[in-house]
């Protein structure tokens, strides 16, 4: 299965990918997903599960299950959107609270036994060279601290450009 996050309006995006293949589920970053609330119930009240429960609770099972995650989402300050940003909180339980070394850095140690790829898009019509610098060290470390099989980043100007994203 394959995890695709968008903070693209649902029109929009019906009209950029018009049909998506039975594994890939879409997690469509909108008004409806609740803001983690940082409660950290997620780790020790109901371990590996969200407290807040709607249909992103399971968010850190969903990434267990997954050989891929692609992120799309527009360039904030080198960042993600803060739609996408909130979805990826939601998945902190896909982790442990606890600490391990990974490249001579402190990470989460992980609860599944799950590598997944990680592979992100990042849009904007101005994004800097500080910008994309930061993005690049954001997605690596993300990476490292969810331990994934790899990673990747790339900038266009709109998603129309995006030409080789295979789902």
């Amino acid at each position: 299965m394959k995890i695709l996050i968008h903070d693209l309006d649902a029109n929009r995006f019906k009209e950029r990918f018009p049909s998506i293949p039975d594994n890939v589920k879409i997690v469509a970053c909108d008004d409806t997903m609740h803001h983690c609330i940082g409660c950290f119930g997620c780790w020790t009240k109901t371990p590996g599960t969200c407290v807040i429960r709607d249909e992103y609770g399971d968010m850190g099972e969903q990434l267990s299950k997954c050989s891929e995650v692609i992120l799309l989402s527009k360039c904030f300050y080198g960042g993600f959107s803060p739609s996408v940003k909130k979805a990826m909180d939601r998945g902190i339980s896909y982790n442990h609270p606890y600490f391990v070394y990974r490249n001579g850095e402190m990470h989460h140690r992980g609860r599944y036994n799950n590598h997944f790829e990680l592979k992100v898009w990042f849009y904007g019509e101005n994004i800097t060279e500080n910008e994309k610098q930061t993005a690049e060290k954001l997605i690596k470390a993300n990476a490292i601290n969810m331990d994934c099989s790899g990673q990747s980043v790339t900038f266009v100007h709109s998603i129309d450009e995006i030409k080789d994203f295979a789902l």
